[in-house]
């Protein structure tokens, strides 16, 4: 076998480098996009059409219509309204704005934490529990944590909602010296998810649903509802799981309408376990009577 000299080595390895580069002909640098897409899994679907746009907004409108606004997320899209134009009105809209901004990021944060693995109901008394027994989050992050458990235990997985709060608390102040989050609101959103995957136990959805409701960005959370929906009308593949399903109508759903559609269909799928749970055998508490909106819509699109 023939040996390559050091200065043989050199040349080749350039070039090599070269045809990964974006500084090279514009074929290479196409290619190289299409494979970062691709292997950051950006793309997961990139020939998939649905949802087009005119989908999207129908299905606003439609269950907006079928259910009206939903009174618990009336606060942060009022918070969103300064810079956003969600086209819905301010019917038995009675929060001030400045009652809707009082809440910090960390706040958010913390919150979006305790409402995992149990109701909406179970995870605000939680976080009210908390804030009532420690006045700052420097005092719980000094507490012991028995005592925050005790604070935080009708949310449900109080020891390990304890240690992900301390933990994150704990890095936060490591790292900046202080207790405070609203530094993110200079960042993009690349750079929020950035921020916020460091912390341990903080994943995907947690990730952007404090975007979306605690930093007014146009993100897409994705829970088990709206994964289970957005199957039903056959926005995603059949074998989507909920990672891709997050990329894909993020790539998708007009930025101006994912606020909308995302907290109208995560409250339609808690009422309508047609739409959320098709096919299961589980008990049914509520479900949409037979001109529900989405499976209409579905129907048509088959």
């Amino acid at each position: 076998m023939t040996k390559l000299t050091k200065a043989q080595k050199s040349r080749k390895r350039k070039n090599s480098e070269d045809q990964c580069s974006p500084c090279s002909s514009s074929k290479s640098s196409k290619t190289v996009k299409v494979s970062t897409a691709s292997s950051n899994g950006s793309e997961p679907f990139p020939n998939f059409p649905r949802p087009t746009p005119e989908e999207c907004r129908t299905v606003r409108d439609n269950l907006l219509a079928f259910h009206g606004f939903p009174k618990e997320f009336i606060k942060y899209r009022k918070q969103r309204s300064v810079n956003h134009d969600n086209g819905i009105g301010d019917e038995n809209d009675d929060i001030s704005v400045t009652e809707s901004c009082k809440e910090s990021v960390l706040d958010g944060l913390i919150s979006t934490i305790l409402s995992q693995n149990t109701t909406e109901a179970n995870s605000q008394k939680a976080f009210a529990s908390l804030k009532s027994s420690f006045p700052t989050w420097e005092s719980v992050l000094a507490a012991d944590a028995k005592l925050v458990e005790d604070a935080i235990r009708c949310g449900g997985l109080a020891p390990t909602k304890t240690s992900c709060i301390k933990g994150i608390l704990s890095s936060l102040f490591q790292k900046k010296g202080n207790l405070c989050l609203e530094y993110l609101r200079e960042l993009s959103i690349e750079e929020i998810k950035k921020e916020l995957s460091c912390f341990r136990g903080i994943g995907p959805k947690t990730v952007a649903c404090v975007l979306m409701f605690h930093l007014q960005r146009d993100d897409f959370p994705v829970d088990t509802h709206i994964f289970q929906i957005a199957k039903t009308l056959r926005w995603v593949p059949a074998a989507a799981d909920v990672k891709k399903t997050y990329l894909h109508l993020n790539r998708r759903i007009p930025d101006e309408l994912k606020f909308d559609i995302n907290c109208l269909i995560y409250t339609h799928g808690k009422v309508c376990r047609e739409c959320s749970r098709k096919g299961s055998d589980k008990p049914k508490k509520e479900h949409c009577d037979k001109l529900c909106p989405l499976l209409c819509q579905s129907s048509n699109a088959i």
